[in-house]
């Protein structure tokens, strides 16, 4: 009798804590749907969009906040679909990547890509912390810069434990170039000479979203376009092994901050499914079987678009938790970080598109 008592408590406190997870995970609800139907408008008037739902729903997540403090009954909500919403959407992301795509489009174009990434996380990473910036926030922007702008920041995030307010400094500012590089990026086809070869490897390299870089390209015909796509793409793919480095460096910093208080005679030997986050390793057996074709076709679509609408709700809810008071602390620092990045991220592509033909 009594384990039946405990087991019905159980469900009563599992059944109270989805209940009050609902009016936060509502309101994040309202704000995506109004992100979406911003979106979706875009696409009709310029037929892509120039700035994505996720970063309306921080922007506008963030206006909220400002004029109203959600009470204490919506915060449990809130911060649910921040983090844990947020890692499911993650996880569902490797369900549309192939890596047979990536292999076909040649070793050395893969291995600059490669090098320019690696390179650009260094850089970046350096000159943010030489700006000020924190630890976290540093990783954030070097991340964002480098790989595939909002969406390596929402994917590094939950991996090293970043708070609403870096995720929203870097994500408000990134996007903010990210779509002044969509304007501004045809302007060089003709200032460069480049050929439509040269021109989709730029705009892949240095343009952060995938819609951004159909946006930059089209203008400049359908190899651009398919070219610019194929390089994202590969750019995407850096991000499965540098969350799961920062993972692994996470945690043997945890480990080694324990064993330092408890004792080398408690330390033991490190688990990888311990050092790796549960969705990191859910991206990469997604990715694995969709190589291996064993995630139909007909699944990818609906997998892709439950993630990215995952996403736009978990940006929602951090942007409802961030404070703007702290942006204005580290705006200016933010904006020089990101800029001076991009400007030595296009100088280095430049560059680099040279050698392609």
């Amino acid at each position: 009798m009594p384990q039946q008592e405990q087991d019905q408590g159980q469900k009563q406190g599992a059944l109270k804590r989805i209940f009050l997870l609902i009016p936060g995970i509502l309101l994040c609800g309202v704000v995506t749907i109004i992100s979406l139907g911003i979106q979706a408008a875009e696409e009709r008037v310029f037929d892509h969009p120039y700035i994505e739902a996720l970063v309306v729903a921080i922007l506008l997540g963030m206006a909220v906040r400002t004029a109203w403090e959600p009470p204490e009954r919506w915060r449990s909500g809130i911060a649910f679909s921040a983090k844990q919403l947020l890692e499911v959407a993650v996880m569902l992301l490797g369900a549309s990547i192939s890596f047979a795509a990536i292999v076909a489009s040649g070793g050395l174009l893969i291995g600059a890509i490669a090098v320019t990434v690696v390179i650009m996380l260094a850089v970046t990473y350096g000159l943010s912390r030489i700006l000020g910036l924190k630890t976290k926030l540093a990783i954030l922007i070097a991340c964002g810069n480098s790989i595939c702008g909002n969406s390596a920041i929402a994917a590094v995030a939950p991996v090293i434990e970043a708070d609403g307010d870096d995720i929203a400094s870097s994500i408000s500012f990134t996007a903010i170039l990210g779509v002044l590089m969509v304007l501004g990026l045809p302007l060089l086809i003709p200032l460069l000479k480049l050929t439509a070869t040269q021109y989709g490897i730029l705009a892949g390299l240095t343009v952060y979203a995938v819609p951004q870089v159909l946006a930059a390209t089209v203008p400049a015909g359908i190899v651009s376009t398919q070219i610019g796509t194929l390089v994202k793409l590969v750019r995407v793919l850096m991000l499965g092994p540098i969350v799961v480095g920062l993972s692994l460096f996470v945690a043997r910093r945890r480990k080694a901050a324990g064993t330092a208080k408890e004792g080398a005679a408690k330390a033991a030997s490190i688990s990888p499914f311990k050092l790796v986050p549960w969705f990191i390793i859910g991206f990469l057996v997604l990715a694995a079987l969709r190589s291996f074709q064993l995630v139909p076709d007909i699944a990818i679509a609906p997998v892709t678009k439950t993630a990215a609408i995952l996403t736009v709700v978990s940006m929602a809810a951090l942007g409802l938790g961030v404070d703007v008071r702290v942006l204005s602390t580290v705006g200016g620092r933010v904006t020089a970080a990101v800029t001076l990045s991009l400007m030595l991220l296009l100088g280095l592509s430049i560059g680099l598109v040279h050698f392609f033909k």
